[in-house]
C-alpha cells in the first residue's frame, strides 16, 4: 500500500484545476517559495528579488534564506487579472497565496499557492504548492521537498547525493484537498 497515491491523485488534480501541467505540494506556501527561489539560484544564480513593501514577512525571509538579495518597492500589487497575485520581482515565481482559480497557470512560470486554513480550499492543516510546467525543475522539486530523497525508494537503500528539506505535503492533507477541490 502506497500512502503517498492520494498526494499524487491530488496533485493531478490541481494540475487539470489550474492548467499547469505539474503540481508539487509542500506543507505550506512559504517552502513552496523557498523550493521555487532555490531552484532559480541554482540554474541562474543569486538576483535581487524586488517585493511588494506590504507583504507577508516570511516572503523576504525565504529570498535571503534562499541566496538571493531582496529589495523593496512601494506599490499595490493587486488588480482585477490576479487580485491577490504578484510576482517576484523579474522571476517567472508568483506568490499567489491568496488567489486560486481555475486555469490559473501562466505558461513558463511558476506560481505557489497556499492552502492554509484562512485561504484557497482551506485545508484544516495548511499546505502549499508549485504550480508549473518545466519537467526538469519538477523532479528536483520532488527530491528537495522529501529531504532529498527518491519518493518510494526505502531510506536505508537511497542516495543521498542533492540537499533537501522535510516539507512534503501529508497524506491527510492531500485527501483533504482533493475532496475540497472535487465541489
Amino acid at each position: 500500500m502506497d500512502p503517498f497515491r492520494v498526494v499524487r491523485d491530488f496533485e493531478a488534480a490541481l494540475c487539470e484545476y489550474t492548467g499547469a501541467r505539474y503540481a508539487v505540494t509542500t506543507n505550506n506556501c512559504t517552502m513552496a517559495l523557498f523550493l521555487a527561489l532555490m531552484w532559480k539560484r541554482i540554474r541562474e544564480g543569486t538576483q535581487t528579488v524586488v517585493l511588494p513593501s506590504r507583504t507577508y514577512p516570511s516572503v523576504p525571509m525565504v529570498v535571503r534564506q534562499a541566496g538571493h538579495h531582496v529589495s523593496f518597492r512601494d506599490y499595490m500589487w493587486q488588480n482585477k487579472n490576479s487580485p491577490a497575485c504578484y510576482s517576484l520581482g523579474s522571476m517567472d515565481i508568483w506568490d499567489c497565496a491568496r488567489w486560486f482559480k481555475r486555469n490559473m497557470h501562466r505558461d513558463n512560470s511558476m506560481e505557489c499557492v497556499s492552502f492554509h486554513p484562512q485561504k484557497c480550499l482551506a485545508l484544516s492543516t495548511g499546505g502549499g504548492a508549485i504550480l508549473h510546467d518545466d519537467s526538469e525543475a519538477d523532479a528536483w522539486f520532488r527530491r528537495a521537498r522529501f529531504d532529498g530523497r527518491h519518493e518510494g525508494v526505502a531510506t536505508k537503500d537511497d542516495t543521498y547525493d542533492m540537499m533537501g528539506w522535510h516539507c512534503y505535503m501529508m497524506p491527510a492533507a492531500a485527501a483533504e484537498g482533493l475532496q475540497r477541490l472535487s465541489v
